[in-house]
């Protein structure tokens, strides 16, 4: 029996046959069932491993909550547990609220995107007339405005002042790079468009957020304050973490730069949230929060953020990042990961989204480490398929490091450089007034014989001044800080040999304290 010939093209064809059910078979490994028992196991091993007293974490798939839940205690010593309605503050995420605000209303015809800051603000000065002049609201929402990342932080933290009075301090600040060509993260810029927002919608920020989105997205334990946080049930407790322990600290007032980062919430109402977010900013069937033409504003690159070499070997499907407007984009394994991350005062959180694989996920932990990014990698990697790494021991010892490091920093910076040096004056000589336009007054006195500063602006900012060398002084804090700990002030003298200046080093990563140009009053 013979067989009709094979054409040259189904030969070829069958020829690659089994190279094509080698890949499917391979495509089909690489992307297994998801298994939520797995994630729950691993996140549950992840908090214990990383030190983390309390997290919860949602996942959002196809539009369906498939996993939220707690992990922990709420605070270290106490019994009570962490559940899926358990409160955290989500700090920078509330920056997407108040994009998403801003997009409602240019919807409304209350603003435009181009509209000058000027406007809205005629207060608005930065270093420059002519960006001052020139800066738009969208301007606002990505971080290019030419300041340094997270300049003029001091200015919010722990003061009294409105965020009028701080966006009025801003002129004083000096740029780090160009307006529009430079990245540079800045939750001032979030607070005026928190205030862009009240002057358009004739509400305030937190009335605004309550009214037009925690309410419509039934978002029914989110708060913007920690002034009632007592009345509530189910709260989580921030935690600092040292070399050596971590700890309880008590919940630090965030009210002035509430629109850059002062939203209060769970991984419950987060969830909402995301499903919003990934619907385009439909509600349900009737209702929309934001067009889909805003969503679109929103996740599109803004300003260009580099991709470091390191960045590049631990992820090569990364081929950029970008500012949206209150986002982070980046391309991952193909696809676009919308995300962001929120550091406070004893709580980090995470929020990253694959819009495309309708995929969200929120993490929430009451303590200062970076295991949320690591979870919410472990799991786009669950869904996504391929190459998978070991996030959580590779975050792990970058954390360690972080902090190893951190105190070393510290530790350099109050070692004396010269060994049996005294001060070059009596100390009553350093006494006196210091001020500065940015941040106004700050005293330097004699208690039972040794020098006390002390900031007018922030009555927790009080630092022991003990000789270290010539006539630099370590500052010892009074009330311990999340961000930060010993630093020095170095007293400068003019011409005449009179103490003129204090320069401070304080080392952190957070608030910058070189900022502050304190001359002594005559």
């Amino acid at each position: 029996m013979t067989f009709p010939t094979v054409p040259a093209a189904l030969r070829s064809l069958l020829m690659l046959l089994p190279a094509i059910l080698s890949f499917s078979q391979l495509v089909a490994d690489e992307i297994a069932p998801v298994s939520i028992e797995e994630i729950d196991a691993r996140i549950a091993g992840m908090r214990e491993s990383w030190g983390v007293p309390g997290l919860a974490v949602a996942i959002i798939k196809d539009g369906e909550v498939v996993l939220a839940k707690g992990y922990g205690v709420r605070e270290l010593g106490k019994p009570e547990t962490v559940d899926a309605d358990t409160l955290f503050a989500i700090a920078s995420n509330t920056k997407a609220f108040t994009a998403a605000a801003i997009a409602m209303l240019e919807e409304e015809d209350k603003l435009n995107w181009n509209d000058k800051v000027q406007q809205h603000l005629p207060y608005f000065q930065l270093y420059d007339p002519w960006v001052s002049a020139e800066m738009r609201v969208d301007d606002l929402l990505c971080h290019r405005s030419g300041l340094g990342t997270f300049s003029g932080d001091l200015l919010w933290w722990g003061t009294p002042w409105t965020p009028e009075e701080v966006i009025r301090r801003t002129r004083h600040l000096k740029p780090e790079g160009s307006f529009r060509a430079h990245y540079g993260y800045s939750n001032l810029m979030f607070l005026a468009a928190g205030e862009v927002i009240v002057k358009s919608s004739g509400s305030s920020w937190p009335e605004f957020m309550q009214q037009r989105i925690f309410q419509p997205l039934e978002m029914t334990r989110s708060v913007t304050t920690i002034q009632n946080l007592s009345q509530i049930e189910n709260v989580a407790t921030p935690h600092k973490p040292d070399l050596e322990s971590t700890r309880p600290i008590p919940w630090y007032n965030w009210d002035t730069m509430a629109a850059a980062g002062g939203i209060i919430s769970s991984v419950n109402d987060m969830s909402k949230w995301l499903k919003v977010q990934l619907n385009r900013g439909q509600i349900d069937e009737t209702r929309r929060l934001f067009s889909e033409a805003s969503s679109h504003r929103m996740w599109s690159p803004h300003t260009p953020m580099t991709v470091s070499e390191s960045a590049r070997r631990k992820t090569p499907s990364t081929h950029f990042r970008s500012y949206g407007l209150g986002w982070v984009l980046h391309d991952y394994k193909g696809q676009m990961v919308v995300s962001h991350g929120g550091g406070y005062d004893g709580m980090y959180s995470y929020v990253a989204m694959v819009p495309e694989q309708q995929l969200g996920i929120v993490v929430l932990t009451n303590s200062m480490t970076g295991v949320s990014t690591p979870i919410a990698n472990h799991i786009i990697d669950d869904y996504l398929g391929g190459e998978k790494r070991n996030w959580d021991a590779e975050g792990l010892e970058r954390d360690k490091s972080s902090r190893t490091e951190f105190y070393e920093r510290i530790a350099k910076a109050i070692s004396p450089k010269a060994e049996n040096t005294q001060p070059s004056h009596p100390l009553e000589a350093y006494t006196g007034t210091f001020t500065g336009e940015l941040y106004g007054d700050a005293s330097v006195t004699q208690e039972e014989g040794r020098l006390v500063l002390k900031f007018a602006a922030n009555p927790d900012l009080v630092a022991d001044l003990k000789h270290l060398h010539f006539d630099t002084f370590v500052m010892h804090w009074r009330k311990e800080s999340a961000w930060f700990r010993e630093g020095t002030a170095l007293f400068q003298t003019n011409a005449d040999g009179k103490i003129e200046e204090i320069r401070l080093d304080v080392p952190n990563d957070d608030l910058w304290f070189h900022e502050l140009e304190l001359k002594k009053k005559p």
